[in-house]
């Protein structure tokens, strides 16, 4: 695809999605901003999926980012909420970054389990440091956007279209990524590592680059969750939100940027009518779902439409 045909698709989706959330209830703007800020988390996942690995900790990802703009709104004044987004994704990727060259040493369950490590390492320093709010955590104000305070009724859809114009961004530049040389590089060293190495490509780097960018996509998405929460605690690092990430993904699969936020809303819908009219049950409700979809979409929802779909089925 060209790049002159990607980002006029893009622009098109922001101006359908902008105007039909302009016009929703405040709580489905709520769900839909939702959606994507964990999207972009997931988003994170599926780079890493792409290079034949699973990250189990993409939840202390997403802390990081969110406690990051949350303390850079109450103590340093920042609070455009733009900033905050591309902060906490920096923030993420800062702070993660030396553990990059450890984890990319790793393959199969050893990644996804020293990754989920690290997580709960994240989690216990969490709920034990008390100036970070402990447990309970801490609220976070209203956010500003390029600088003009935001009336009562603005806040969610304000909200909703910074979320939009930065999921798509980041999901553009995926996009450019994955048919970029480094990631067909990511593609090619799933299948054998040995000889990208004969190539001259560095599966280190490679692997390395891959969880950085996955931490600042998580970052961000964690901190775009935090402000339209407005609070943040250790469970955005627990083992049970990454699960959630990873269900997404997995769901997703590897080949679509748009099958990620299609997914990552799909959990969001389940979740918000599930819990209501069935809250013991919504998680049988998705295991179920994820399970047919491993049986007849083995690919994810994105072969549904991914021109490449046959080629990997050919593949594996």
């Amino acid at each position: 695809m060209q790049l002159s045909t990607l980002l006029l698709r893009a622009l098109l989706v922001l101006l359908l999605l902008a105007g039909v959330g302009y016009v929703l209830p405040s709580w489905m703007q709520f769900m839909l901003t939702m959606a994507m800020a964990n999207g972009l988390v997931s988003l994170g996942i599926v780079l890493l999926m792409r290079g034949g690995v699973v990250a189990f900790g993409q939840g202390l990802m997403s802390a990081i980012g969110g406690y990051a703009a949350a303390l850079m709104f109450l103590h340093w004044g920042v609070t455009d909420a733009i900033v905050l987004a591309v902060l906490g994704g920096l923030f993420s990727m800062v702070i993660t970054a030396p553990f990059a060259p450890l984890l990319a040493r790793y393959r199969g369950i050893f990644f996804s389990m020293l990754s989920l490590a690290l997580s709960m390492v994240g989690y216990g320093l969490l709920v034990k440091t008390e100036s970070l709010g402990g447990s309970d955590g801490f609220n976070m104000g209203r956010v500003t956007l390029l600088g003009h305070s935001l009336a009562d009724g603005e806040v969610r859809f304000s909200l909703y279209a910074t979320t939009l114009v930065l999921t798509l961004v980041c999901s553009v530049l995926a996009r450019i990524y994955f048919l970029s040389s480094r990631g067909l590089v990511t593609r090619a060293l799933r299948d054998n590592e040995l000889r990208v190495e004969y190539l001259g490509g560095s599966v280190s780097q490679t692997m390395s680059l891959n969880f950085v960018l996955a931490a600042f996509t998580a970052g961000m998405g964690g901190a775009l969750a935090v402000m339209a929460l407005g609070h943040i605690d250790p469970n955005f690092s627990y083992w049970t939100s990454s699960g959630e990430f990873v269900f997404v993904a997995i769901l997703a699969g590897s080949q679509s940027v748009v099958a990620v936020m299609l997914s990552s809303l799909v959990l969001e819908v389940v979740r918000s009518f599930s819990s209501a009219y069935f809250p013991n049950t919504w998680q049988l409700a998705l295991g179920v779902f994820l399970l047919l979809v491993i049986r007849f979409l083995p690919l994810g929802l994105g072969s549904l439409w991914s021109k490449t779909s046959a080629k990997a089925k050919a593949d594996t």
